[in-house]
Order: structure tokens, then sequence, then C-alpha cells
């Protein structure tokens, strides 16, 4: 059964992952604007320093914007008096295993970044996973390590592919 304390948690964590977003795409002159509660005046110039691919940057876009709508569609059925309390538990254990995807493939990244200095783009889909790696030259044996490590960190057989993208 879906109580309210659950419900308040899937809203919270929306809130909090929508406002880390927002976090992260402020740069730091507007970050320090909003702490000391000053407004932002026209002579200051906007610089954007970019260290990652603006490819990966769009998928990541695309994927969380995604993410999202699924979310609020979950949300809008728990929260529905008229839904059956099935209806309720389906939309939950989807918000939930979506939870856990959105982690697998944080997970998968942090590892990638770790071992082997590469930012990636990681998308994974009942049991295919999706790596975008920022590099220019494509490397066959980093592929095969990249896909034998990310084998490594799931206990169920996973299908890997591994694409290289310019930076």
């Amino acid at each position: 059964m879906i109580n309210k304390q659950s419900i308040w948690f899937v809203t919270l964590f929306s809130l909090i992952l929508v406002l880390s977003i927002y976090y992260v795409t402020l740069n730091d002159s507007s970050l320090q604007n909003i702490l000391n509660n000053e407004e932002p005046t026209s002579s200051e110039t906007v610089s954007v320093n970019v260290n990652e691919s603006s490819l990966l940057v769009s998928l990541r876009v695309e994927e969380e914007k995604n993410v999202l709508e699924q979310m609020d569609n979950y949300q809008s059925i728990l929260l529905d008096s008229t839904k059956t309390s099935e209806e309720k538990n389906n939309a939950f254990n989807s918000l939930m295993s979506l939870s856990q995807k959105k982690s697998d493939e944080e997970k998968v990244e942090k590892m990638i970044k770790e071992k082997f200095q590469l930012d990636s783009f990681v998308k994974i889909k009942n049991d295919t996973i999706s790596i975008v790696v920022a590099q220019e030259k494509q490397d066959s044996t980093l592929a095969n390590k990249i896909l034998r490590e990310t084998k490594n960190l799931f206990s169920t057989e996973k299908y890997v592919t591994v694409k290289f993208q310019k930076a």
C-alpha cells in the first residue's frame, strides 16, 4: 500500500532533483548574486566554461526531461483519488524502478570517470546499457575495458554498448 510518507518522499525527491539541475546550470556570478541578495547588473559579462562535450550535455538534458515527465505522470497517478490501489502500487513501483535506474546510470558514469578519466553518458533501458564516451579517438581496447568493468558492476547479465563521440 502507498502511504503519505511514500508520497512525500517521492515529491521531495522530485523537488531536489529539479533544484539540483537548476543549481548546476547557474554560473558562479549568478549564484553569488543570489546568495548576497543582489540584483544582476547589465555591465556584468556572462562567461560560460563548458568542460563537457555539448553532445553529452544535450543527451543528459533530454534524458532528464524524459525522467521528469515520467515522474510527474507517476506522481499524478499516486495523488489521484479515483485510481485504484493496484494502479497506485504499480505507479509507485515504476517510480522506484526509475529511481534505481537513475542510480545505476550514475554509478556507471562515476566508475568510468574514476577508472578511465573520461566523461560519459549512460542510458539504461531494460537489460541494455548504452554508453557514450566523449573522446575523438575510437579505441577498441578501451571499449573492451569499459565493457568488462560495467558488466562487473551488475549481478545480472546486461548487454553493453560503447560509442565514442567527438568531445
